[in-house]
């Protein structure tokens, strides 16, 4: 953060920074960009040989991200910007030129909600993203359906709680779109503190969630095949563990028994390099123990799956 332009820093309106490990060389879309925040952090840590396009709707806030493209690249030592910034519809991907299976990783901080179209978006991500690439974002999600009326209220909308998904019916639209598993990488509730917005949507429970899918063939259920993993300690940012999501907390050099659907996860994607997964779908011993997940990482570490 302290290696980017103060303008970029100040006018960027996103909730945190949903950037996972593993970046260098990737190619990454970030979708809502605005001023382009997050595309220089992602620049920084894709290095030079990487790629990052941002896409926004927004003229004024693109203005900013393209005036300071030279200015970061001399920043961090590149002959070349390795940022792109596009203008256009996050529902229409195609429009804009981004082609099929062209993108490691699709990264968006809390602007999915605010598209009228979210099965749009979600088709575009899975289109663009390459076998084996991976869907991380954070957004706002709702305990039950938001009523019509609020759906289009203004000032539900400005404070990203009117857009908000149904968390199962996020679950079955990517179940629709070929991604039967979605994990949960974060989570926290939202605390509705203005008065007029608790008067509105108070009966409606908010948490502000990082998922973590990838496009890749999957089960619908966690399946057991004897497999274990060991996470190999190689990611500079994660020296002593790997977490996957909420609840596979892989510590450097210890065995993990996972699922099926697990072992894919970590052996058919970017992290394959770092991770060793002992067994294959030989052999099948029925549903794996899904036993709640673990609420602590030292409990983590002790072979519970989903």
């Amino acid at each position: 953060m302290k290696e980017l332009h103060p303008e970029v820093v100040d006018r960027f309106y996103g909730c945190g920074s949903p950037l996972p490990p593993a970046l260098t060389g990737a190619t990454v879309l970030d979708l809502g960009c605005g001023s382009g925040r997050d595309c220089y952090m992602l620049s920084r840590l894709v290095g030079e040989q990487g790629r990052v396009i941002g896409v926004d709707m927004t003229v004024e806030q693109l203005e900013v991200a393209v005036r300071h493209r030279d200015w970061h690249a001399h920043r961090f030592g590149y002959k070349h910007s390795n940022v792109e910034f596009l203008h256009g519809q996050i529902e229409d991907l195609a429009a804009i030129g981004i082609a099929d299976n062209s993108v490691d990783l699709v990264v968006s901080n809390c602007v999915i909600n605010l598209s009228p179209d979210k099965t749009r978006v979600l088709a575009e991500v899975f289109r663009v993203l390459k076998p084996g690439g991976e869907l991380y974002f954070s957004d706002v999600f709702a305990d039950r359906r938001i009523p019509l009326p609020l759906r289009h209220d203004p000032v539900l909308l400005g404070e990203c709680l009117g857009g908000a998904l149904y968390w199962e019916d996020f679950r079955r639209l990517l179940q629709d779109l070929g991604c039967p598993d979605i994990r949960i990488a974060k989570q926290s509730p939202i605390s509705l503190d203005d008065p007029e917005v608790a008067a509105k949507v108070g009966m409606v429970k908010f948490q502000s969630i990082t998922v973590r899918a990838f496009k890749m063939p999957l089960e619908d259920r966690c399946e057991d095949y004897g497999q274990v993993a060991r996470y190999l300690g190689t990611l500079p940012e994660c020296l002593h563990a790997f977490e996957l999501d909420d609840h596979h907390y892989f510590e450097t050099g210890r065995p993990l028994r996972v699922c099926g659907n697990t072992a894919d996860m970590i052996s058919t994607s970017r992290y394959a390099p770092h991770f060793d997964v002992s067994g294959d779908k030989s052999t099948h011993f029925g549903i794996f123990d899904c036993s709640p997940g673990p609420q602590s990482q030292s409990d983590a570490a002790g072979g519970s799956c989903c």
